[in-house]
């Protein structure tokens, strides 16, 4: 009853849902972000902050019958966390202090970056797997990708819808453990 309330006061933009929110699920967003942060607590805060933002911003996104209102938020908290590990390797890769602290540092969260991204496409054959990368992270479009690969670019879409619907999947019976 509290969430479909906190969702209604978030979807109108009352900032009374967001106080809802962050009394109810403050705590299980930081320690979702800090398990995924792992070592870069100088940036917990920031995610967190970034994660509400994020969940004012993008509400409309949520559907209540495909997915519980706590799990959706703590995919959205993991997911911040990992763009701030990006961050924070790009930032040392491009600015280090102490080459060897640094080269350390982001050698350890490329390989906790790349384990968290291969258990999340985990349910995916490897040529979906292959064009969800080249999408979302090399920022391919789906034009060279569907050239590269000899397929019509409508198969691209629905690869990439499909395997989304999979992972999403696959993610809501993980938070159901």
């Amino acid at each position: 009853m509290q969430d479909k309330l906190m969702i209604k006061y978030i979807k109108k933009k009352n900032q009374k849902g967001m106080e809802i929110l962050i009394d109810k699920y403050n705590a299980l967003i930081t320690s979702v972000i800090r398990y995924h942060l792992g070592t870069l607590v100088d940036y917990e805060e920031e995610c967190v902050s970034d994660t509400l933002l994020a969940i004012w911003d993008n509400i409309d996104g949520f559907e209540n019958d495909k997915n519980s209102f706590k799990n959706w938020i703590c995919a959205i908290a993991k997911y911040k966390a990992i763009d701030y590990k990006r961050k924070y390797i790009s930032k040392f890769e491009t600015h280090p202090l102490d080459k060897q602290a640094s080269y350390i540092d982001t050698n350890l969260l490329k390989i906790e970056i790349q384990d968290e991204l291969n258990e999340t496409l985990s349910s995916l054959s490897e040529e979906d797997k292959e064009i969800f990368k080249r999408y979302y992270l090399q920022d391919e479009s789906v034009i060279e990708i569907a050239n590269d690969k000899k397929l019509a670019i409508s198969s691209v879409h629905s690869k990439l819808s499909r395997g989304k619907a999979r992972i999403r999947k696959t993610l809501l019976k993980e938070g159901g453990k």
